[in-house]
């Protein structure tokens, strides 16, 4: 059985870690990918509302799900953001969708920025 993958956002991380029940379905079963970039956000969010040893906790954890961006995609995510600019998407977002696009998955997340984008996996 081939499991379906998901990129993983910031937002996503933090539904499935405060135990959002629509988050439920992908704590197993599926691949997930991310980046630095969203553990960097995950992690400052986390030492701000759980302390830094639950940031250390999750952002080791998730450390080996890290795929990282080329300079092309860096590129490609900050002119997508340019576009993008009234959406007021984050730089950890915009380069994990555009990673999420590149690898042909599906980005997951709530952020209503991307509720309507192509090759979005939008839940709440």
């Amino acid at each position: 059985m081939e499991l379906k993958t998901y990129y993983f956002d910031t937002y996503a991380f933090f539904e499935m870690i405060s135990g959002n029940p629509a988050y439920r379905r992908f704590e197993r079963d599926i691949a997930l990918l991310t980046s630095r970039f969203n553990l960097m956000e995950l992690y400052y969010g986390l030492v701000l509302k759980h302390g830094q040893s639950a940031a250390e906790r999750y952002y080791g954890g998730f450390l080996k799900f890290c795929v990282e961006p080329d300079d092309e995609t860096i590129k490609e995510a900050m002119i997508f953001r340019t576009r993008n600019k009234d959406l007021r998407l984050s730089y950890a977002d915009c380069i994990g969708y555009t990673l999420a696009l590149k690898r042909r998955v599906k980005f997951l997340t709530g952020d209503n920025g991307f509720k309507d984008l192509p090759n979005v996996e939008f839940v709440k």
